[in-house]
């Protein structure tokens, strides 16, 4: 179990996919660029390559992302933030995406 105190410290965020694309000599990794509402988009790269034969599925998707985590490095590439999603163990698998139209940027609260 988490403090309360120690969950609102994370950084949730709803970002916009602007691109997908497989991480070469891996199976499960795909790097995203993803607009987060900061100017610049950010480079994320994702374990989650097994569940989108076609990564373009995910350009224009909305999903969100914990962005104050620290930066870390992923077969050579810099992922700075992390999507969220969930899968079960029988294969099922969703991201986590906002229900309604909020705009890329937005924190939750």
């Amino acid at each position: 179990m988490i403090s309360f105190d120690d969950f609102k410290k994370v950084e949730l965020t709803v970002g916009k996919i602007l691109s997908a694309e497989k991480v070469p000599e891996t199976d499960k990794l795909l790097k995203l660029s993803v607009d987060l509402g900061e100017g610049l988009p950010r480079q994320i790269v994702s374990g989650i390559a097994l569940y989108f034969s076609d990564p373009q599925t995910l350009v224009g998707r909305k999903s969100m992302f914990v962005t104050n985590i620290p930066v870390r490095t992923i077969k050579g590439l810099e992922s700075n933030g992390m999507i969220l999603a969930i899968s079960t163990e029988d294969g099922k698998f969703s991201l986590l995406e906002p229900s309604a139209e909020i705009p890329e940027g937005t924190k939750a609260k």
